[in-house]
C-alpha cells in the first residue's frame, strides 16, 4: 500500500504544480511581463517529475503516469496487480490535485482560460492532437524505460533525464493540446472541469496508451537477447 499511496501523492503534486502553473501563471492578459508562458509551464511539469523522482522513486519508482506504468508492465518489470493499482491511485491523485486547484480558483481572484489545466484541442484538429499525444508519449516512455534500465540506465540521474525530457516535450506540445502524455493528468482535470475537456478525454487516454505500448515493444526489441 505504501507504493500505491506514493503514486497517489506524486501524481497529485504533478497535477497541482504542473496544471497549477497553467491555471495561475501561464499567462495574465493585460499585465506586462506577467505570466510564465509555455516555457514556464513546461518547466513546472518537468521539475515536478524531478522532485517526485527523488522523493518517492525509492518507494514506488515514481511512475505518476498510467502510460509509464503500461510501458513498464509490458516490458515485464511489474505484475498485473501492481500495474492496475498504480493506475488507480494515479487517477485518484490527479483528482485530488484537480480538486485543490478548483478550490483555489473558487476562493480567490482568477481570470484564466481553464480552472484545472485540462487538455483540449480545437475543432477539426483531432488528427493532429492524436498524432502529437501518441508520438510524444512514445518518446517520453522510451526515455523512461531506457533511463531506468537496470543494466544500462542512468542510475541516480534517471529522474533528471526524465524530467528534462518532459520539459522538452511540453515546449513542443503545449500549443497543440496543452500536453498530456499522461492519462491520469488528463482524467483528473477533465472530470472536475467537464465540458469540452470531458468530451475530448478519450483522446488523452487512447493516444498516450498507444504511444506507451509502442515504446514497450521497441524497448523489448532493443534489449532482446541481451544477457
Amino acid at each position: 500500500m505504501r507504493k500505491y499511496l506514493a503514486e497517489m501523492i506524486g501524481t497529485m503534486v504533478l497535477v497541482l504544480m504542473g496544471c497549477g502553473s497553467a491555471v495561475f501563471a501561464g499567462s495574465m492578459a493585460g499585465t506586462v511581463g506577467a505570466g510564465v508562458g509555455t516555457l514556464g509551464v513546461a518547466l513546472a511539469f518537468g521539475l515536478s517529475v524531478v522532485a517526485m523522482a527523488y522523493t518517492i522513486g525509492s518507494i514506488s519508482g515514481c511512475h505518476i503516469n498510467p502510460a509509464i506504468t503500461l510501458g513498464v508492465w509490458m516490458s515485464g518489470r511489474m505484475n498485473n496487480k501492481d500495474a492496475s493499482m498504480y493506475m488507480l491511485f494515479q487517477v485518484i491523485g490527479a483528482l485530488l490535485g484537480s480538486f485543490i486547484l478548483a478550490l483555489l480558483v473558487s476562493t480567490g481572484g482568477f481570470d484564466g482560460p481553464t480552472t484545472t489545466g485540462s487538455n483540449t484541442f480545437d475543432m477539426g484538429e483531432t488528427a493532429q492532437a492524436f498524432i502529437a499525444e501518441a508520438v510524444f508519449t512514445f518518446i517520453f516512455v522510451l526515455v523512461v524505460l531506457g533511463a531506468t534500465d537496470e543494466k544500462g540506465g542512468a542510475g541516480n540521474l534517471a529522474g533528471l533525464a526524465i524530467g528534462l525530457t518532459l520539459v522538452l516535450i511540453h515546449i513542443v506540445c503545449i500549443p497543440i493540446t496543452g500536453t498530456s502524455v499522461n492519462p491520469a493528468r488528463s482524467i483528473g482535470p477533465a472530470l472536475v472541469e467537464g465540458g469540452q475537456a470531458l468530451s475530448q478525454l478519450w483522446l488523452f487516454i487512447v493516444a498516450p496508451f498507444l504511444g506507451a505500448a509502442c515504446s514497450a515493444l521497441v524497448w523489448k526489441f532493443f534489449t532482446a537477447g541481451r544477457k
